[in-house]
């Protein structure tokens, strides 16, 4: 508000005239640098307001750690330098918020970035990277809501504290449909992949078994079966009554062919 106010008060020839594409402090960047001389071409003219702004945002939109290369009769985009691949820079892509019943938007995409990271970092990471071209890029921070104890106001966790960038993209990008859209040939298919990609299966059972141990192993007289699920605890159970019972059987038969043939079924222990 103070800013408009001033340039309410500046007189009309400071202002740029109508039909100007200029602010008010870009017309006063050009008027000085005007004035200096340091707008001469190598024909030696000025440069015009349209030629001057056309070169001061191309000068806004660079992209850190690129160049342009000839190479022949054309001209290419080079990486400046070694990309360096930094751990603790994670850009995490999320579906678009999309309303019910309106299409989802291919031409936006959703991160969860870290809140260090600018609007030029994510345009030049995603350009030197992955090589999309982005034309908008809006962020916004979410901060971890507090609950209140002992010692005063703490929040609930860091990690519900985080900067969602939605970044314009000059080519459509398709997010992968969610299972439960999926119709069953491309579910199973899907799950195929995951499995053999991840091994998610895998991954459950053991991290089932590591909370047992962990849990568990304390406990006296307790061993690991290898057995988490009610159903399979069932089967173990029946496999081994069954092994009993056959054992007893087997005992019975046994004692009826001594019986039969006269022996002696029950022997003396001689102490020594």
């Amino acid at each position: 508000m103070a800013v408009l106010e001033r340039r309410a008060r500046k007189q009309p020839d400071l202002l740029p005239p109508p039909g100007s594409d200029l602010t008010p402090s870009e017309f006063s960047s050009y008027r000085r640098q005007l004035a200096k001389g340091e707008l001469k071409t190598e024909q030696g003219r000025d440069l015009t307001e349209a030629e001057w702004l056309d070169a001061l945002n191309e000068k806004r939109s660079r992209l850190r750690g690129i160049k342009l290369a000839s190479k022949g009769n054309q001209k290419q985009v080079e990486v400046v330098g070694q990309k360096i691949y930094l751990p603790n820079v994670i850009f995490r892509m999320v579906r678009n918020h999309t309303p019910k019943g309106k299409p989802y938007n291919p031409y936006e995409a959703t991160f969860r970035v870290p809140q260090s990271i600018t609007k030029t970092d994510i345009r030049s990471y995603l350009s030197a990277v992955y090589g999309v071209k982005t034309t908008y890029i809006r962020t916004a921070n979410y901060i971890s809501p507090l609950r209140r104890t002992r010692m005063g106001l703490r929040p609930v966790g860091r990690y519900r504290t985080y900067k969602r960038a939605v970044v314009g993209l000059v080519d459509p990008f398709y997010y992968p449909l969610d299972m439960e859209d999926m119709d069953k040939v491309t579910r199973r298919e899907r799950e195929a992949w995951l499995e053999e990609k991840f091994a998610l299966k895998a991954l459950i059972r053991w991290r089932r078994y590591e909370l047992v141990r962990t849990t568990q192993s304390g406990s006296r007289g307790w061993h690991f079966t290898g057995h988490l699920r009610r159903d399979k605890i069932l089967q173990a159970v029946a496999r081994r009554r069954m092994i009993t019972r056959m054992e007893i059987e087997g005992i019975k038969a046994e004692i009826a062919e001594k019986r039969a043939a006269g022996k002696q079924i029950l022997t003396e222990k001689v102490k020594s």
